[in-house]
């Protein structure tokens, strides 16, 4: 069988790097795609999604929950407050710091974003069955997990 998809020599398209690399970049382009069309970018949606699920919290512990280096939460959290879609409010223990709220607007937006992100997802597995996507989700997340264990 020869294989299919883009040009590089056979013994490429048995490599699993090389495979994930290339569908890594495919996915990215969806995603970013779809994004585009909120005026959204990755980090838009992990802030909101974290708030979804953590509540109101401070910004380091928002950096800590979503992967997104606090040196990237400001300017990300400036752009997400600028729509109405995060708070930022002093910290009644401690005012030197803010805690961050989704807005009612902002979980709406995300929801917005949770349905091009899945349609996203729909197009990226398309030649997969529903049982095969849930078998490469699983073999990915094995990967990632192993890959992302403490060092040492």
């Amino acid at each position: 069988m020869k294989p299919t998809g883009p040009a590089a020599p056979s013994r490429l398209h048995t490599t699993p790097s090389w495979l994930l690399t290339q569908t890594a970049a495919h996915a990215g382009r969806l995603v970013a795609a779809v994004l585009d069309t909120h005026q959204a970018r990755g980090y838009h949606y992990r802030l909101l999604a974290a708030l979804d699920e953590t509540g109101p919290t401070s910004q380091a512990d928002l950096g800590r929950h979503s992967g997104i280096d606090r040196s990237d939460i400001v300017a990300t959290l400036n752009d997400l407050a600028g729509r109405h879609l995060v708070r930022r409010d002093p910290d009644p223990d401690d005012r030197r710091r803010n805690v961050v709220s989704i807005t009612p607007t902002g979980r709406r937006e995300l929801n917005h974003l949770q349905q091009a992100l899945d349609t996203a997802q729909d197009t990226l597995l398309a030649p997969l069955d529903p049982a095969e996507r849930q078998e490469l989700v699983r073999l990915l997340d094995a990967l990632l997990t192993h890959h992302s264990g403490p060092k040492g």
